[in-house]
């Protein structure tokens, strides 16, 4: 035992036991949390935090002030009306039809390109990502022209299919390769077949990411308008939609929203219910080493047979049809100067998006990476408070508050891009915390004290050093940004149009020919930063 005299040795040196801690380190250590984190942010980040948490929260208070308005009866009627329940059926029907086919995509293809020996599985891998550099209202645009007889339910669930399995694939395929082989070993040496031991050891541990993935799916169903309203099939997007253009009473079109976010919940509370309390990981640190790929034997034709084919149709077949289309209109339908204007204006409009969403989302970002306390927490949740709000829903909240309180924001260039930034702020944070948390925060002390200023500390250090990931993320938001619809739709300046709108505006008239040129671009133009991205993170 050591006297109450004894020296201490601590990280700022040797000092007696009975002497106090200086006071500056003390606050300083008490502040300090695992992880290089602090409890309290600077008003550097906490203003513009705020700020942003504000406008992303903004569309979900506004709409239940506005659904509401002409009392709880009257939204009620809406709510319970014979309409609001077909749409309620048809919504949940598309999109279980959409995430068992997206499950059963994307877990074969996860499984044949990580876990046989699939010729050509690193190729493979690859093609069946590309889907996702597709929206799904080009991939409806492909098969309507092609089939108008798949108008409607069977149009809507496999152009949806097409565009989402990926993100089944992704996260599945991440699990099967970090997954420990040793359970599978086991199950086979005890005389389980390949099919036994899959089902019974392999695909529980899938369970999590299979679960995750068919969520974004459900969201990205529940959310879409493109390819339902190319597909002419009413859901709650085009409900909305319609309701907001037939009437000059948007009570109806709130109500619609409020019951579209409340599903969006539910589905988000559900999924976290049956993640359960098993355990998915493994208890010692054990050997990391590769499963050995499963010989396919006479299964490998059928498995390159339907590798190749979901490639085909989701990304072949609509390739093909828009290069039909292209050599079969005419210079007319071309009309390269509006061509030229529109894919500027899109390049325009998504530079803002991104440029307003990767500044909102900075210091929400810093702050979930470098804080902890309830405050960052509830900062950070509000920022992903847009990722169960669908697009149309943000757009009609947006309208309701500018002819409200700032009028002259109505139909211009400003209320589009806030809407881009609420709808896609969860992608630049999410991108912002990863690149902060890389960076060592002792820099971030180091350079305190020296004298550094909290905004010195963030433009000299902070933000230099998450630099490459925040590009990332601007990247990606531009893409998103790009594609995005509805809210385009209700939200543009008159007599603007995007690349999308134009795309959904011939469409919608038949003009197939014409409608061409546009998707085209617009999947060339998002592309070229997926396919940097790609490039720089593997």
């Amino acid at each position: 035992m050591t006297s109450p005299d004894s020296p201490v040795r601590t990280r700022h040196g040797i000092r007696p036991a009975s002497a106090p801690a200086p006071a500056g380190r003390k606050r300083a250590d008490e502040r300090k949390r695992p992880g290089g984190r602090t409890a309290r942010p600077s008003w550097v980040l906490t203003a513009p935090a705020c700020l942003a948490a504000a406008l992303a929260v903004l569309p979900l208070g506004y709409l239940a002030v506005r659904a509401l308005e002409r009392g709880p009866a009257f939204a009620w009627d809406v709510i319970a009306g014979d309409r609001t329940g077909q749409l309620l059926l048809r919504s949940l029907g598309l999109t279980a039809t959409v995430v068992v086919a997206c499950l059963l995509l994307g877990i074969s293809l996860a499984w044949l390109t990580t876990r046989t020996a699939l010729p050509g599985a690193r190729t493979w891998s690859v093609l069946v990502t590309l889907p996702l550099a597709v929206p799904s209202y080009v991939t409806a645009f492909a098969w309507l022209s092609a089939a108008p007889s798949l108008a409607g339910f069977t149009g809507s669930a496999l152009a949806l299919t097409l565009a989402s399995f990926p993100y089944v694939y992704l996260p599945v395929a991440a699990a099967l390769r970090g997954t420990d082989p040793g359970h599978e070993e086991v199950a086979r040496s005890l005389g389980r077949g390949p099919l036994r031991t899959f089902m019974s050891v392999t695909l529980p541990q899938l369970r999590p990411a299979a679960a995750g993935g068919g969520l974004l799916v459900a969201l990205y169903v529940l959310s879409d308008f493109g390819a339902v309203s190319l597909m002419r099939y009413d859901t709650f997007t085009r409900g909305i939609y319609t309701s907001y253009r037939a009437s000059f009473d948007r009570t109806p079109a709130a109500a619609l929203s409020a019951v579209l976010v409340l599903m969006t919940i539910a589905l988000v509370a559900g999924e976290t219910r049956t993640r359960g309390r098993a355990g998915y990981a493994r208890t010692g640190a054990g050997t990391a080493r590769q499963a050995v790929p499963a010989a396919l034997g006479r299964l490998c034709l059928p498995a390159l047979a339907w590798c190749g084919a979901v490639v085909a149709m989701a990304v072949g077949f609509p390739l093909a049809t828009l290069g039909y289309w292209l050599v079969v209109g005419s210079s007319v339908t071309w009309a390269p100067a509006t061509l030229t204007s529109t894919a500027l204006t899109t390049l325009g409009l998504a530079s803002a998006g991104a440029a307003l969403t990767t500044l909102l989302a900075l210091p929400v970002g810093i702050i979930a990476a470098r804080h902890r306390g309830r405050l960052a927490h509830l900062l950070e949740q509000a920022a992903y408070a847009g990722h169960a709000v669908p697009g149309i829903t943000v757009a009609l909240a947006l309208v309701f508050f500018a002819v409200r309180y700032t009028r002259p924001l109505y139909q211009e260039t400003p209320l589009l891009v806030c809407a881009y930034a609420v709808l896609f702020l969860p992608v630049a944070v999410a991108a912002v915390r990863a690149a902060v948390l890389q960076a060592p925060p002792v820099l971030d002390d180091v350079a305190r004290s020296l004298g550094r200023t909290p905004f010195g500390v963030l433009r000299e250090v902070t933000v230099p050093l998450a630099a490459p990931g925040v590009a990332a993320g601007a990247a990606l938001t531009f893409v998103v940004c790009m594609k995005e619809l509805p809210a385009t739709l209700l939200l543009r300046p008159t007599g603007t149009d995007t690349l999308a709108t134009r795309l959904w505006t011939e469409t919608g008239s038949g003009s197939f020919a014409a409608a061409a040129p546009y998707a085209a671009v617009l999947v060339l133009l998002a592309a070229v930063p997926s396919y940097l991205l790609g490039r720089h993170h593997p």
